[in-house]
């Protein structure tokens, strides 16, 4: 039995109109999924129909700097963007647009807290500042160890 032509269309999975416009825009896009445990954002670079993956950030790296906290909360979130844009000023990569696939965008989502986070590392994004999460959120004020997630957030934005 042969596949149907927009078979993902149906399961969805992906909306090819959005990806069109991702594509037309010439830069790589910042790809962000949301898992049951962890935040992954991937740098990606399509040329003629094939994607290629210039640099990737799981929140699972946070352990790496002994993360006090869940690694899918908002400064999880937050962290992960900055290290991306860390990788991608190493690749020499200064703009980008946002794909955030299926992903529902909700003012102050974790979606948003990964964007904020490229962006204080350096990336140039276009994004509405009233989307971002609330400064105290980002910083982990919320959550029992908020000294040490601004330690690790400090070491990281500093290295």
């Amino acid at each position: 039995m042969a596949p149907t032509r927009f078979r993902r269309k149906k399961e969805g999975k992906t909306d090819y109109g959005t990806r069109m416009n991702l594509l037309k825009s010439k830069y790589p896009r910042l790809v962000i999924r949301k898992s049951n445990r962890y935040i992954i954002a991937q740098l990606i670079k399509s040329t003629e129909a094939q994607d290629s993956t210039i640099c990737v950030v799981n929140s699972k790296e946070l352990l790496g700097f002994d993360w006090p906290s869940s690694l899918k909360n908002v400064p999880a979130a937050y962290t992960t963007g900055l290290l991306l844009g860390k990788k991608a000023k190493e690749e020499d990569i200064e703009k980008c647009t946002v794909d955030i696939g299926r992903h529902t965008s909700t003012q102050g989502s974790k979606i948003y807290a990964v964007i904020k986070g490229a962006i204080d590392s350096g990336l140039e994004i276009n994004c509405d500042k009233k989307m971002f999460p609330k400064e105290s959120r980002l910083l982990g004020e919320h959550t029992q160890n908020p000294e040490k997630i601004n330690k690790i957030i400090d070491k990281i934005k500093n290295k």
